[in-house]
């Protein structure tokens, strides 16, 4: 007798039928991105919904379903589900929840078991739906054709350089909300350049993002530049890592915040470096090679494009940040956020921001090993670059974790009286 049993049964599956009918609820990383890439997912005839609840109830629910040892965002991502669920603002019998997976060798691969698990315990018919590049769960995954993915990558892009130009304005603005104005002038534009169909002419919508901002008139002085690096979530999401972008404005601080394509990209070219260095996946790798290509080429012509304007930095270029990371560690060495990290901390140095927070989850090893464990040798490279590790995780308060910064920016404002 067959003994065999199918886990597949044991939850319920998002399929294609449910498009139209089933709300999707998204957990809030990059507010200003998400806002974009849901309009475009909505044109795609889905209907999302970007999660903003947070505060300590949201902590809470995640830590009644998820080991405070397991991986922190995973445990805020839980908990904005079912904060949202409790909520009484939607149907449970016709929500589900999306999730991105980048199917790396780290606690983030179980994401999507810990999700199932604490839905089944109090929203057994909520269906986990998953978004990956990497043939994960693909009986309950995001269906997305070439010209979606397409439209995505330009709404990283343009995501990218508003956070980008607006981080750059946003300390010196002589108005109070006049840079807020601008970047919602700019998402709304963006969007809009999706409804006409002209998200593909890139020069102009990038002109129109960096003339925006600068017409928001500005006192330039000299402020502490901070860097803020790591794990892709807490080094993004104001739930994740305390509202960190806010604080370092509210201390007088320029936060300089690598770009969420520069996680992409690192994805990408990892596909490749496995056949390079590990002889796996041949085929696989010369079409993430095709896939690079077009991704840089597109990445480098923004990058002109700011030059050009000659008002804002530009975007690091990644092919500099890959050869920053030979200076300290092997591209091999791509678990979690790998060598992407000490690669963005010595581009930081390189263009002027010594002064970096190392935004970690408790027990993050690749983060560990790859950040923490590479400052040694990044402040042998740089000698003024100025470091500070940050662990985020449920019991660690956000004076403590202020407090630490505080010392480091205390540093930094002596450097920059030097």
């Amino acid at each position: 007798m067959d003994q065999t049993i199918d886990y597949r049964e044991e939850y319920p599956r998002f399929t294609q039928e449910m498009k139209s009918e089933y709300t999707i609820l998204v957990p809030d990383m990059l507010p200003w991105h998400f806002d974009v890439l849901l309009h475009i997912m909505r044109a795609e005839g889905y209907k999302v919904e970007l999660l903003r609840n947070e505060g300590r109830a949201v902590i809470d629910e995640g830590l009644k379903h998820v080991h405070n040892d397991t991986c922190f965002p995973a445990l805020c991502v839980i908990g904005q589900y079912l904060d949202a669920l409790k909520s009484g603002k939607y149907d449970v019998n016709k929500t589900a929840v999306l999730i991105t997976q980048s199917g790396g060798g780290c606690r983030a691969s179980n994401y999507i078991p810990l999700i199932r698990r604490a839905l089944r315990a109090e929203f057994p018919n909520v269906p986990v739906l998953s978004l990956n590049f990497a043939g994960l769960e693909k009986d309950s995954s995001l269906q997305a054709g070439l010209g979606f993915l397409i439209k995505l990558a330009y709404g990283i892009y343009y995501g990218d350089l508003i956070m980008s130009v607006y981080n750059q304005t946003k300390p010196y603005e002589l108005s109070e909300g006049d840079c807020a104005a601008a970047r919602e002038k700019c998402v709304a534009y963006i969007k809009d350049s999706y409804d006409k169909k002209s998200y593909k002419k890139f020069k102009r919508n990038v002109y129109y993002i960096l003339k925006s901002f600068a017409s928001v008139p500005v006192k330039r002085e000299e402020k502490v530049k901070v860097g803020i690096v790591g794990e892709i979530y807490v080094k993004y999401s104001p739930l994740g890592n305390s509202h960190l972008e806010e604080f370092l404005l509210s201390e007088g601080c320029e936060p300089v915040v690598p770009a969420l394509m520069d996680f992409i990209l690192y994805c990408v070219i990892n596909n490749v470096n496995d056949y390079k260095f590990y002889g796996i996946g041949k085929k696989s790798s010369l079409i993430f090679r095709l896939v690079y290509k077009w991704l840089y080429g597109k990445q480098k012509k923004m990058i002109a494009l700011t030059k050009k304007h000659g008002v804002y930095e530009p975007v690091h270029d990644f092919e500099h940040l890959r050869r920053c990371a030979d200076k300290v560690i092997n591209q091999g060495v791509k678990m979690g956020e790998g060598w992407l990290i000490p690669a963005e901390m010595a581009a930081l140095a390189e263009t002027g921001t010594d002064n970096i927070v190392c935004a970690q989850p408790f027990g993050c090893l690749p983060n560990h090993i790859a950040g923490k464990g590479a400052v040694r040798v990044l402040k042998k490279l740089y000698e003024n670059e100025n470091i500070v590790p940050v662990d985020y995780d449920p019991s660690a308060t956000r004076v403590n974790q202020e407090n630490r910064i505080k010392l480091m920016l205390a540093t930094a404002r002596e450097n920059l009286k030097k």
